[in-house]
């Protein structure tokens, strides 16, 4: 009897200790819910001002380097300021930056170059915020009693239904409201993320600001940052999954933020086509990532990886290429979409088994920098 009443109190408290993981999910999905919308609504707004295909990238590029660069130098500023706070800030001044597009437009204030500065404060801010809570899954999943790999599923599916949610409500909204008004409700979900981590990560050891074994320091700070990169280029199953991913996310950017805008512009109808895809290869991936969390550990992940990685890719290219259409593309983004979301679950589950916890935030940045450059 003793211990079957042992046994129900730790269910309980394992009960109770669902709610963090369960508002950083939360908070995950509302915040990349809100970039998807701007990932549609800024190069379709440079579209429709300027008419360049070049300048969408350009916006891109300014959005994109800064993110390498914060990911590159802010793994030990994360564990200094703490989880908690460093997405907290994240998110508030993305928030405030995203707001400020929209109001400088309706005041007729709005300049190429500003926008293109604005996006690059979001990158260089976007990093820190999405690696201090990526890195917290381990330690949530152990709070609320699930596996690493379920509860990294579970993190990567929120988010891609996140993704899938945003740009289906975003080529909607774009046609209706406008880009500029599209970007307000953004700054909006950004603001919401910070009050949800504000709720979900109080009192939380791993969230906390790590005391420094040696006081703030230039040399100190590269002694940290080294630290993480010398891990990094030491594992060869990690390093490995740096150089790969750098390619495919090269692909990605480009697929996401230039070409497919400009191909449903020109050839497919317009922004509401344009949501549609994106949100049919969100959809799929949603179901991959859920479907892996339920049953992926019945099967090889060396298997499962190769397959998903061969059809989430070039399928999608060919299609746009060389088939017209909306249809053919959209079947085709379902299913890529499905391979996706097989994907990183796996590379996430490995990347938390292979570092420890107290160099995971600065290893994290590291893999983060080098699969954005």
């Amino acid at each position: 009897m003793a211990d079957d009443t042992g046994d129900r109190a730790r269910r309980g408290n394992s009960g109770d200790d669902r709610r963090p993981l369960l508002l950083v999910l939360a908070a995950n999905t509302v915040s990349i819910a809100g970039n998807s919308l701007t990932l549609i609504a800024v190069p379709w707004f440079v579209l429709e001002t300027t008419g360049s295909a070049a300048k969408a990238g350009l916006v891109s590029f300014c959005a994109t380097l800064p993110v390498v660069v914060s990911a590159v130098i802010g793994g030990p500023v994360i564990d200094r300021i703490g989880r908690r706070r460093v997405s907290m800030a994240s998110d508030s001044l993305c928030g405030v930056a995203v707001a400020t597009i929209p109001v400088l437009h309706f005041a007729g204030l709005l300049r190429f170059w500003q926008l293109c500065a604005l996006m690059a404060f979001c990158g260089l801010l976007h990093a820190p915020g999405e690696t201090a809570r990526q890195v917290l899954v381990p330690a949530l999943a152990e709070r609320a009693g699930t596996t690493l790999s379920r509860a990294a599923s579970f993190y990567d599916g929120a988010s891609r239904g996140a993704r899938m949610l945003g740009a289906a409500l975003g080529g909607l909204l774009i046609a209706l409201l406008g880009p500029p008004s599209v970007l307000l409700l953004d700054a909006a979900t950004f603001a919401a993320s910070a009050v949800l981590i504000m709720a979900g990560l109080r009192g939380l050891p791993a969230a906390a600001p790590r005391r420094p074994v040696v006081p703030v320091s230039a040399r100190a700070y590269r002694a940290e940052l080294g630290e993480g990169y010398r891990f990094l280029l030491r594992h060869r199953l990690l390093l490995a999954i740096v150089l790969m991913v750098m390619v495919t996310n090269g692909l990605d950017q480009g697929m996401s933020s230039v070409l497919l805008p400009v191909h449903a512009e020109r050839h497919l109808g317009g922004s509401v086509q344009l949501g549609l895809l994106t949100a049919l290869f969100g959809g799929g991936a949603l179901v991959g990532a859920l479907l892996y969390g339920a049953v992926g550990d019945r099967f090889p992940r060396r298997t499962v990886f190769a397959v998903s990685f061969l059809v989430c890719g070039l399928p999608r290219f060919l299609i746009a290429a060389f088939v017209p259409g909306v249809s053919p593309l959209a079947v085709t983004m379902a299913i890529s979409g499905v391979a996706a979301g097989m994907l990183n679950p796996i590379l996430t589950t490995v990347t938390y088994e292979a570092v420890p916890d107290e160099l995971r935030s600065r290893v994290s940045g590291a893999l983060t920098a080098g699969v954005w450059v």
